[in-house]
């Protein structure tokens, strides 16, 4: 009895296996620099499971502390991954007692690293005038994504 029990539970646990894969992505057109990559299991709907990514801006314009961005798993507002590509969307706000400021940047790519996809970056701030003036820079071009 207990062997037929046993011989049922393996059979039971011994499902397929699901693997796990991973996306990256990199740009760098002199104004903007971006850097990703995070950890997907198929199968599941491929949810992140794991995500790291960075973002520098160049133009001096940009207050310095939005210039160059980290993004974690927790900032991954948008995400779709399937056989027509990738779909990203990241934000951050900035952080301590300063004028309100994000970081919003948009990754719409193929993943067969054949075809280049597009980025969007914008650095939003709250100016310390008085009148509520916000300052929006924005950047875009062409990026390289891998999915496996």
């Amino acid at each position: 009895m207990r062997l037929g029990a046993a011989m049922v539970m393996a059979v039971l646990a011994s499902g397929p296996a699901m693997a796990s894969g991973g996306i990256s992505c990199e740009a760098d057109d002199g104004k903007a620099r971006i850097s990703i990559s995070g950890g997907v299991p198929r199968g599941m709907g491929s949810a992140l499971f794991s995500f790291n990514g960075l973002v520098e801006l160049s133009d001096t314009a940009v207050a310095e502390d939005l210039r160059k961005i980290e993004f974690g798993r927790e900032h991954v507002a948008q995400y779709w991954l399937d056989r027509d590509g990738l779909k990203l969307k990241l934000y951050r706000e900035r952080e301590g007692d300063v004028p309100h400021g994000y970081v919003e940047a948009t990754i719409i790519s193929p993943t067969s690293g054949e075809e280049r996809g597009s980025f969007r970056v914008e650095a939003y701030e709250m100016t310390d005038a008085t009148d509520g003036e916000a300052k929006t820079a924005s950047f875009s071009g062409k990026i390289s994504c891998l999915a496996e």
